[in-house]
């Protein structure tokens, strides 16, 4: 014997939540989006035009379809047609593609997944599943949606400028040697501008017009034929000029895209081409990317930001800056690897934001061991004597105070530096093993004292046992976050272009890992599930049998009273009961 199944049968709608599990991942979003304050919606409300879907559906919409690692337009509209889950969400509303993704990568929903983080956040520190005591920082690659040959490099703009400066100023030079056109007021002896160059052009083109009247007014064809040759090089270095002024004003633009990069693609012009840790020829070969930078707690991401530098040493006080400002107020430390460490960086830590940092730097593993504590010909085993300000060398001689001096670093970072010099290294038995400064030039040093205070800041941190511990976490805790956005969530590439669009892209990916994450905690046992469907059994079957009473109420009585017996009406007294029924059979035709 079969359970009844018939396709042909006419079924009238149902809640769609009845078929989701109690811990379904869909409760979860539609709780952490209501949770977002009205007023961060009024942005998107506007007078002209159609209605529009309302952004908290389109943000359930998207965040449903990150979670199950769908991030095409098309395929979500797909979803929105097959999925229960998604039904529910959207309310049986199906948005065309091209809406979803014109949502996708508008400006204002920035705000909105901002706000997201925050809400989510404050619900975890609510049931304690983190604390605000350190956030761990780490970044990572991702692949920008560009073609792999579309870069531009600065120095191949650099030297290209250079070889056209030079060339344009030579004929130039010849041109007015010659008499050809007219010497004109330069701003710069050292290059020619696009505005100059424009000059020129004109002057040539008014030396080929002459030639050209002249061979109009000239009836002799061998006249005819000279001028014509005449006229053929003030044409041609016409259209040399033409060609370097565009050149010119392209390389002005490429400077200006560029910025402070080395490189950017020309189909993603907000993308930098790094080395990736993906490299399947093997080759390290580059490929157009972002830099992604987050903060975790307890493999939470609670906040994130992109950057078109590579490196993250540069990224650190900007991402900072954005999790102050966005997001929340910094905790007691500040948790980092090595790629993080530099004097810029502690020092806006610990000035700046008055924060604790535990970051190591470069060279922290290895001073930590034996060979590099017992290498007598390191400077940063020698003894220091505070009262004279020096150094004494291996050999015991003295390493004296010479000047001061300022490095400031293609950024802008000025570093403070002390120079010591050894009073005397000639005839010294140790010379060759100490130093490798050729002649007779005593061995040179410098100290970087804000360097070195920083240094001895972060050893006898990470040498406690509460702040050691606590850095030791930091593996565990924002390195399973990449894991499970690349690898478990399957987002190894942006599939929008633009350092706006694919900001709010990562934003959607990174909070579907969140609830992921935070769908592991909600309670699902059978017991739970049955519970709810028996709570919620008269309310459906009462839904289900409401919008028939409107169109026809001439059912038969004992119909009536097995859905008013089964309604929310069931645990009221009788005469109530038949109060209620009363009032609601007036405002039905046949009573």
């Amino acid at each position: 014997m079969f359970k009844n199944y018939t396709t042909n049968q006419v079924v009238l709608p149902l809640d769609f939540s009845f078929q989701l599990e109690k811990n379904d991942i869909a409760f979860a979003i539609d709780e952490l989006i209501e949770s977002i304050p009205e007023q961060r919606f009024i942005p998107f409300h506007h007078q002209m035009g159609p209605s529009s879907y309302h952004p908290k559906m389109m943000m359930k919409m998207i965040l449903c379809a990150y979670t199950q690692s769908v991030f095409s337009g098309r395929k979500i509209e797909v979803l929105t047609k097959d999925s229960i889950r998604m039904m529910w969400l959207t309310q049986s509303y199906q948005p065309s593609y091209r809406t979803i993704n014109r949502f996708r990568v508008n400006p204002l929903v920035n705000t909105l997944l901002r706000e997201c983080f925050v809400q989510f956040r404050s619900q975890l520190v609510k049931e304690q599943l983190i604390d605000e005591e350190a956030i761990f920082i780490d970044g990572t690659k991702i692949e920008a949606n560009a073609n792999k040959y579309t870069f531009v490099w600065r120095k191949s703009i650099d030297n290209f400028d250079k070889k056209l400066t030079e060339k344009s100023a030579f004929l130039y030079d010849e041109l007015v040697k010659n008499t050809i056109i007219p010497e004109i007021e330069r701003e710069s002896t050292n290059e020619l501008s696009p505005t100059e160059l424009s000059q020129i052009e004109e002057h040539l083109t008014h030396v080929v017009d002459k030639f050209t009247e002249k061979i109009t007014q000239e009836e002799d064809g061998t006249t005819r034929k000279s001028l014509r040759s005449k006229r053929k090089i003030p044409k041609k270095i016409r259209k040399l000029f033409r060609d370097f002024k565009e050149r010119k004003l392209a390389y002005q633009r490429h400077r200006q895209i560029l910025g402070k990069r080395n490189s950017y693609s020309r189909t993603d012009l907000d993308a930098t081409f790094m080395r990736m840790k993906d490299d399947p020829m093997k080759n390290g070969q580059l490929k157009a990317g972002y830099n992604l930078q987050i903060a975790t707690n307890n493999q939470y991401i609670l906040g994130y930001d992109l950057f078109s530098n590579p490196t993250d040493t540069r990224t650190l006080r900007p991402f900072l800056t954005t999790l102050k400002e966005c997001f929340f107020e910094l905790p007691t430390y500040i948790v980092a690897d090595a790629g993080y460490g530099g004097e810029e960086n502690y020092q806006a830590i610990l000035e700046d934001h008055e924060r604790i940092p535990l970051i190591t730097y470069a060279m922290y593993h290895k001073e930590q061991k034996k060979k590099f504590k017992q290498n007598p010909f390191l400077p940063a085993n020698w003894s220091y004597q505070e009262l004279d300000d020096t150094f004494l060398c291996p050999n015991g001689r003295k390493m004296r105070f010479r000047n001061y001096s300022i490095r400031t670093d293609k950024y802008g970072f000025k570093r403070y530096l002390k120079r010591y010099e050894c009073e005397d290294c000639s005839n010294c038995p140790l010379r060759s093993q100490c130093t490798k400064a050729k002649g007779d030039k005593n061995r040179e040093i410098q100290k970087n004292m804000n360097w070195e205070y920083f240094k001895a800041t972060i050893q006898q941190l990470l040498s406690e046992e509460e702040t050691g511990k606590i850095y030791r976490q930091r593996k565990i805790d924002v390195e399973p976050a990449f894991g499970h956005l690349k690898a478990c969530l399957g987002f190894t590439r942006f599939s929008v272009r633009g350092k706006q669009q694919t900001h709010n892209e990562i934003g959607f990916a990174l909070m579907a890992i969140n609830l992921r994450k935070y769908r592991l905690n909600m309670p699902a046992t059978k017991e739970d599930s049955s519970n709810n469907l028996k709570n919620r059994r008269p309310k459906i079957l009462f839904t289900i049998f409401g919008r028939l009473f409107y169109d026809s109420w001439d059912l038969c009585p004992k119909l009536r009273i097995f859905i008013f017996e089964n309604s929310d009406t069931a645990g009221v007294k009788e005469p109530e009961r038949g109060a209620q029924k009363r009032k609601y059979s007036r405002r039905c035709p046949s009573g």
